[in-house]
Protein backbone atom coordinates (compact mmCIF):
# COMPACT_ATOMS: atom_id res chain seq x y z
CA UNK A 1 0.00 0.00 0.00
CA UNK A 2 1.49 3.60 -0.84
CA UNK A 3 0.83 6.59 0.53
CA UNK A 4 0.18 10.01 -1.90
CA UNK A 5 1.68 13.28 -0.58
CA UNK A 6 0.16 15.95 -2.72
CA UNK A 7 2.84 18.90 -3.15
CA UNK A 8 1.45 22.76 -2.43
CA UNK A 9 4.72 23.84 -4.84
CA UNK A 10 2.29 22.99 -8.17
CA UNK A 11 -0.43 25.72 -6.27
CA UNK A 12 -1.56 28.62 -6.63
CA UNK A 13 -0.17 30.11 -3.28
CA UNK A 14 -2.39 32.59 -2.67
CA UNK A 15 -5.23 30.56 -2.31
CA UNK A 16 -3.83 27.28 -0.43
CA UNK A 17 -7.40 27.05 0.70
CA UNK A 18 -8.48 24.86 -2.56
CA UNK A 19 -5.44 22.05 -2.47
CA UNK A 20 -5.86 21.77 0.65
CA UNK A 21 -9.79 20.84 0.40
CA UNK A 22 -9.00 18.88 -2.85
CA UNK A 23 -6.44 17.16 -0.38
CA UNK A 24 -9.32 16.13 2.39
CA UNK A 25 -11.46 14.63 -0.53
CA UNK A 26 -8.91 13.23 -1.98
CA UNK A 27 -8.55 11.20 1.40
CA UNK A 28 -4.08 11.61 1.38
CA UNK A 29 -3.53 11.56 4.91
CA UNK A 30 -0.37 14.05 3.92
CA UNK A 31 0.62 16.87 2.37
CA UNK A 32 4.34 17.94 0.82
CA UNK A 33 5.87 21.33 1.57
CA UNK A 34 8.86 22.56 -0.05
CA UNK A 35 10.91 25.07 1.93
CA UNK A 36 13.61 26.69 -0.07
CA UNK A 37 16.16 29.17 0.72
CA UNK A 38 17.59 30.98 -2.40
CA UNK A 39 21.12 29.62 -1.62
CA UNK A 40 21.07 25.74 -1.22
CA UNK A 41 19.30 25.98 -4.49
CA UNK A 42 18.40 28.61 -6.84
CA UNK A 43 14.92 29.51 -5.85
CA UNK A 44 12.64 30.90 -2.74
CA UNK A 45 9.51 29.35 -1.77
CA UNK A 46 7.97 29.44 1.63
CA UNK A 47 9.02 30.19 5.50
CA UNK A 48 7.33 28.63 8.93
CA UNK A 49 4.93 31.62 9.09
CA UNK A 50 3.07 30.02 5.74
CA UNK A 51 3.46 26.68 7.14
CA UNK A 52 2.09 27.95 10.54
CA UNK A 53 -1.27 29.28 8.90
CA UNK A 54 -1.52 25.93 7.04
CA UNK A 55 -1.07 24.21 10.09
CA UNK A 56 -4.27 25.97 11.64
CA UNK A 57 -6.09 25.09 8.30
CA UNK A 58 -5.41 21.45 8.19
CA UNK A 59 -5.15 18.31 10.08
CA UNK A 60 -2.77 16.33 8.01
CA UNK A 61 0.53 15.29 8.39
CA UNK A 62 2.96 18.10 7.60
CA UNK A 63 5.55 16.70 5.15
CA UNK A 64 8.27 19.57 5.53
CA UNK A 65 11.11 19.19 2.73
CA UNK A 66 13.91 21.65 3.78
CA UNK A 67 16.14 22.52 1.07
CA UNK A 68 18.40 25.23 3.33
CA UNK A 69 21.73 25.66 4.08
CA UNK A 70 22.52 24.77 7.96
CA UNK A 71 19.19 23.64 8.70
CA UNK A 72 20.04 23.28 12.22
CA UNK A 73 19.51 27.05 12.77
CA UNK A 74 16.09 27.12 11.92
CA UNK A 75 15.07 23.07 12.81
CA UNK A 76 13.10 24.89 15.58
CA UNK A 77 11.03 27.48 13.96
CA UNK A 78 9.48 24.57 11.93
CA UNK A 79 8.86 22.48 14.82
CA UNK A 80 6.98 25.44 17.01
CA UNK A 81 4.49 25.80 13.63
CA UNK A 82 3.26 22.09 13.55
CA UNK A 83 5.70 20.06 11.11
CA UNK A 84 5.32 16.26 11.66
CA UNK A 85 8.17 15.13 9.41
CA UNK A 86 10.61 17.31 8.46
CA UNK A 87 13.82 15.96 5.92
CA UNK A 88 16.97 17.89 5.53
CA UNK A 89 19.36 17.19 3.10
CA UNK A 90 22.48 15.44 4.47
CA UNK A 91 24.56 18.11 1.87
CA UNK A 92 23.58 20.85 3.77
CA UNK A 93 24.75 20.42 7.39
CA UNK A 94 27.93 19.10 8.62
CA UNK A 95 26.47 17.10 11.35
CA UNK A 96 23.86 15.21 10.11
CA UNK A 97 23.41 12.87 12.84
CA UNK A 98 23.03 15.63 15.51
CA UNK A 99 20.29 16.97 12.91
CA UNK A 100 18.49 13.48 13.34
CA UNK A 101 18.52 13.42 17.00
CA UNK A 102 17.44 16.83 17.58
CA UNK A 103 14.22 16.49 15.49
CA UNK A 104 13.20 13.25 16.77
CA UNK A 105 14.11 14.16 20.41
CA UNK A 106 11.28 16.76 19.53
CA UNK A 107 9.28 13.42 18.84
CA UNK A 108 8.55 14.48 15.18
CA UNK A 109 9.92 11.96 12.52
CA UNK A 110 12.74 12.72 10.35
CA UNK A 111 13.81 11.95 6.55
CA UNK A 112 17.17 12.40 5.16
CA UNK A 113 17.66 13.46 1.05
CA UNK A 114 20.62 14.57 -1.51
CA UNK A 115 20.60 16.05 -4.60
CA UNK A 116 20.19 13.27 -7.97
CA UNK A 117 23.98 14.39 -8.71
CA UNK A 118 25.13 13.70 -5.28
CA UNK A 119 27.02 10.38 -4.37
CA UNK A 120 24.46 7.66 -2.58
CA UNK A 121 27.12 6.92 -0.30
CA UNK A 122 26.35 9.91 1.54
CA UNK A 123 22.95 9.08 3.02
CA UNK A 124 24.25 5.00 3.86
CA UNK A 125 25.49 5.89 7.27
CA UNK A 126 22.12 7.25 8.68
CA UNK A 127 19.63 5.13 6.86
CA UNK A 128 18.95 2.84 9.82
CA UNK A 129 18.18 6.23 12.34
CA UNK A 130 15.51 8.06 10.00
CA UNK A 131 12.08 7.28 9.18
CA UNK A 132 11.92 8.78 5.83
CA UNK A 133 14.58 8.28 3.06
CA UNK A 134 13.59 10.72 0.04
CA UNK A 135 14.79 10.43 -3.67
CA UNK A 136 14.85 13.10 -5.77
CA UNK A 137 14.17 12.62 -9.20
CA UNK A 138 14.60 15.82 -10.29
CA UNK A 139 17.55 18.33 -9.34
CA UNK A 140 15.66 20.63 -6.52
CA UNK A 141 14.56 24.02 -6.79
CA UNK A 142 11.91 24.24 -9.34
CA UNK A 143 8.87 22.34 -9.59
CA UNK A 144 7.99 20.97 -13.60
CA UNK A 145 11.00 19.31 -14.32
CA UNK A 146 11.48 16.02 -15.94
CA UNK A 147 12.09 12.43 -14.41
CA UNK A 148 16.13 11.71 -14.57
CA UNK A 149 15.57 8.24 -15.25
CA UNK A 150 18.58 7.10 -13.48
CA UNK A 151 16.71 7.07 -10.35
CA UNK A 152 14.74 4.47 -10.70
CA UNK A 153 17.89 2.65 -10.13
CA UNK A 154 18.40 4.82 -6.94
CA UNK A 155 15.04 3.37 -5.67
CA UNK A 156 16.32 -0.37 -6.31
CA UNK A 157 19.34 0.62 -4.86
CA UNK A 158 18.22 2.28 -1.59
CA UNK A 159 15.59 -0.59 -0.98
CA UNK A 160 18.46 -3.24 -0.87
CA UNK A 161 20.42 -1.33 1.29
CA UNK A 162 16.79 -1.09 4.16
CA UNK A 163 16.31 -4.87 3.29
CA UNK A 164 19.78 -5.72 4.20
CA UNK A 165 19.97 -3.39 7.34
CA UNK A 166 16.36 -4.56 8.34
CA UNK A 167 15.68 -0.96 8.60
CA UNK A 168 12.13 -0.07 7.13
CA UNK A 169 12.31 3.47 6.71
CA UNK A 170 9.29 4.99 4.13
CA UNK A 171 11.04 5.54 0.86
CA UNK A 172 9.65 8.57 -0.50
CA UNK A 173 10.40 10.01 -4.46
CA UNK A 174 9.92 13.84 -5.12
CA UNK A 175 9.92 14.89 -8.94
CA UNK A 176 8.03 14.24 -12.15
CA UNK A 177 5.98 11.97 -10.46
CA UNK A 178 2.24 11.07 -12.27
CA UNK A 179 0.29 8.35 -13.54
CA UNK A 180 2.13 7.41 -16.51
CA UNK A 181 5.19 6.57 -14.26
CA UNK A 182 3.83 5.70 -10.49
CA UNK A 183 3.74 1.84 -11.08
CA UNK A 184 8.18 1.56 -12.14
CA UNK A 185 8.31 3.96 -9.03
CA UNK A 186 6.31 1.88 -6.51
CA UNK A 187 7.62 -1.27 -8.35
CA UNK A 188 11.51 -0.03 -7.61
CA UNK A 189 10.04 0.20 -4.09
CA UNK A 190 8.78 3.33 -3.15
CA UNK A 191 5.66 3.61 -0.76
CA UNK A 192 5.42 7.28 -0.78
CA UNK A 193 4.97 9.18 -3.70
CA UNK A 194 5.06 13.06 -3.67
CA UNK A 195 3.42 14.66 -6.74
CA UNK A 196 2.64 18.00 -7.47
CA UNK A 197 2.10 19.04 -11.43
CA UNK A 198 1.23 15.47 -11.76
CA UNK A 199 -1.98 16.17 -9.28
CA UNK A 200 -2.34 19.56 -9.39
CA UNK A 201 -1.63 20.18 -12.93
CA UNK A 202 -4.44 17.68 -14.20
CA UNK A 203 -8.34 18.82 -14.67
CA UNK A 204 -9.28 16.98 -11.52
CA UNK A 205 -6.86 16.58 -8.75
CA UNK A 206 -9.02 14.73 -6.64
CA UNK A 207 -9.57 11.71 -9.09
CA UNK A 208 -5.92 12.06 -10.25
CA UNK A 209 -5.47 11.41 -6.26
CA UNK A 210 -7.61 8.65 -5.82
CA UNK A 211 -5.90 6.79 -9.13
CA UNK A 212 -2.71 6.83 -7.77
CA UNK A 213 -4.22 4.92 -4.73
CA UNK A 214 -6.12 2.54 -7.11
CA UNK A 215 -2.20 2.01 -8.61
CA UNK A 216 -0.67 1.46 -5.35
CA UNK A 217 -3.33 -0.65 -3.97
CA UNK A 218 -5.22 1.05 -1.42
Amino acid sequence: MIKLSPSLLATDFSNLTIPLSQCNSGEVSMIHIDVMDGHFVPNITMGPVVINGIRKATNLLLDVHLMINEPENFISDFIKVGSNLITFHVEATKNPFNLINQIKNEGLKCGITLKPSSDISLIEDYIEYVDLILIMSVEPGFGGQKFIPGMLDRIYYVKDMTNKLNSKPDISVDGDVKLSNAKQIIDAGANILVSGTGIFGTPDPVSTMKEFYMMGGK
